[in-house]
């Protein structure tokens, strides 16, 4: 029901997206290499907001531009892998998010990269300075540590007597230790106390869910591809030990977890192809400003409410841009 709508740095329904290209594109095409660091099935809707605002800005599959997509599925390695390759075929731009953005540039200095979501590229040593990006790296930033504190008072609303709350968090990922920071200083103000509970690969997921049960009062997941990927695994284990929880992505409450805040994506991804089509008509990433998302979006599930037994107040659901019943 409708209210309203990433070694060096590295340490839902399924929706349409545009296929792997064969080998190969013509000379006089130019190639857009998208890393994606998620899956078909995490980041598709992303991707596929990405390939239509390229053709509406004149790119056309196959006549003027071919897009090659290689899917990571938040493993690190392939993304290295997968830059690796973009470089050796000398794409002309390189297109991707999180973890994928710090492989891209470990594999190149020279070819363009958009991001279409990233932590803090400055602080990741990706940028001279938002405004003026200075080399090779430009796109869009979340800065997902200025949320960390909106998320925990969401929580804290369903969750009124809040005192222990648990993190999920990837060790690798680019935005770690921003959010975290964020999760500790605001739970502290709170007299919450925060356990992050640290991943680094998909084997961590499990024993870090076990740890939970009877522990927690509630569960806040720092969405990124490791565990979207895994998303399924973490809000069956969070359902069945009764445990609201909070991410990053609507993806993880479309698949029953309780409740997502944060940026836009399938919006910051369109906003890629903003940058791509500039690049491929001349512009240089080192003057395109890093540009901050315009939109954002709570998403709550009502069904898992009330199998968690959550009483939740009728004005935080006039709030709320979608309820799912």
């Amino acid at each position: 029901m409708r209210r309203r709508e990433f070694i060096g740095l590295l340490g839902g329904a399924v929706t349409p997206w545009p296929p792997v290209l064969a080998q190969g594109p013509s000379k006089s095409s130019l190639v857009v290499g998208f890393l994606v660091a998620g899956s078909q099935a995490s980041h598709g809707a992303w991707v596929a907001a990405y390939a239509l605002r390229l053709s509406e800005l004149g790119w056309i599959e196959g006549r003027n531009v071919t897009v090659e997509y290689r899917w990571a599925a938040g493993d690190n390695q392939r993304m290295l892998d997968f830059a690796a390759e973009f470089v050796q075929r000398k794409v002309d731009v390189i297109v991707s998010s999180a973890n994928g953005v710090l492989a891209a540039r470990q594999a190149t200095s020279s070819i363009p990269i958009v991001f279409a979501a990233l932590s803090d590229p400055v602080a990741l040593g990706l940028a001279e300075s938002l405004s003026r990006p200075g080399g090779n790296v430009t796109g869009l930033t979340v800065q997902p540590s200025d949320l960390a504190s909106k998320r925990i008072d969401l929580l804290r609303e369903i969750v009124p007597n809040l005192r222990r709350l648990s993190a999920l968090a990837n060790v690798a990922s680019s935005g770690f230790e921003g959010e975290t920071e964020g999760i500790r200083s605001a739970a502290a103000a709170l007299n919450v106390e925060a356990h992050i509970f640290e991943l680094r690969t998909a084997a961590d997921i499990e024993p870090a869910l076990v740890a939970l049960k009877g522990q927690t009062d509630a569960l806040y997941v720092l969405s990124e591809p490791l565990v979207n990927a895994n998303r399924v695994q973490i809000i069956e284990a969070a359902t069945t030990g009764r445990i609201p929880t909070i991410f990053g992505f609507r993806e993880f409450v479309d698949a029953g977890g309780l409740m997502s805040y944060g940026p836009n994506f399938p919006d910051l991804f369109r906003r890629a192809a903003d940058f791509t089509d500039k690049i491929l008509r001349g512009a240089k990433p080192a003057d395109l400003p890093v540009q901050q998302p315009v939109k954002f979006d709570l998403i709550f599930n009502l069904k898992t409410a009330r199998v968690l037994g959550l009483k939740v107040p009728e004005s935080f659901l006039t709030r709320a841009d979608e309820v799912i019943e």
